[in-house]
């Protein structure tokens, strides 16, 4: 009985395991953090969004944000690895943006980094809620990655959604990003190194 499970575990290639692994740890802390940070996250829904996240990734989302900017005049907008300086800049003065309200951070490589690189200076700063735009196919691992790390910091996200034509991008992105997210908050390294195994 013992040698066919270790044949069994032998013929089932490392990815597949690991991918098992990780949504297995991936499930147990979405757990723990559904009861240790569900009532920051309940609070966070009554309060007024204090700055406005642009995840990179496609030129429209800037131009949306920017509109989105004219309609909460009072709101910073950080821009994470978005377009070039300069045409982001011109996007954000052609809609009339004051430039001190923009912040342009080219930290983040993927879309979980556009949350790591930002979380602790929200927190630092006291942004304990936040606007994130991006397009409609990229919104579900977003918020899954952004309840992750954003919730361990205590931070509220507010989901706004590009219009696309894009197909939802597939769940083993989602999981494979959700795991990345959980080895950040364990031990403060996103594992960008080893995702494009999981592509």
């Amino acid at each position: 009985m013992r040698s066919r499970q270790a044949t069994l575990k032998k013929s089932i290639p490392f990815p597949t395991r690991m991918l098992r692994f990780s949504c297995r740890c991936t499930a147990s802390f979405v757990l723990l953090l559904l009861f240790g940070f569900g009532y920051k996250q309940v609070e966070g829904l009554w309060q007024q969004p204090q700055a406005v996240l642009v995840l990179g990734g496609a030129a429209e989302r800037e131009r949306f944000a920017a509109e989105f900017a004219k309609q909460h005049p009072e709101l910073p907008v950080w821009v994470s690895s978005g377009s070039n300086p300069e045409y982001a800049e011109w996007v954000f003065t052609e809609a009339g943006i004051d430039p001190t309200r923009i912040h342009l951070d080219y930290q983040a490589v993927d879309t979980v980094t556009n949350f790591t690189t930002l979380a602790d200076y929200f927190k630092q700063h006291d942004i304990r809620s936040v606007y994130v735009i991006t397009s409609d196919y990229h919104m579900r691992r977003a918020q899954v990655i952004g309840e992750i790390v954003f919730g361990t910091r205590g931070i509220n996200m507010q989901p706004v959604t590009v219009p696309s034509e894009h197909s939802p991008e597939p769940v083993n992105k989602v999981v494979r990003d959700a795991a990345r997210s959980v080895l950040w908050v364990v031990t403060g390294t996103t594992g960008s190194h080893w995702a494009a195994w999981f592509k």
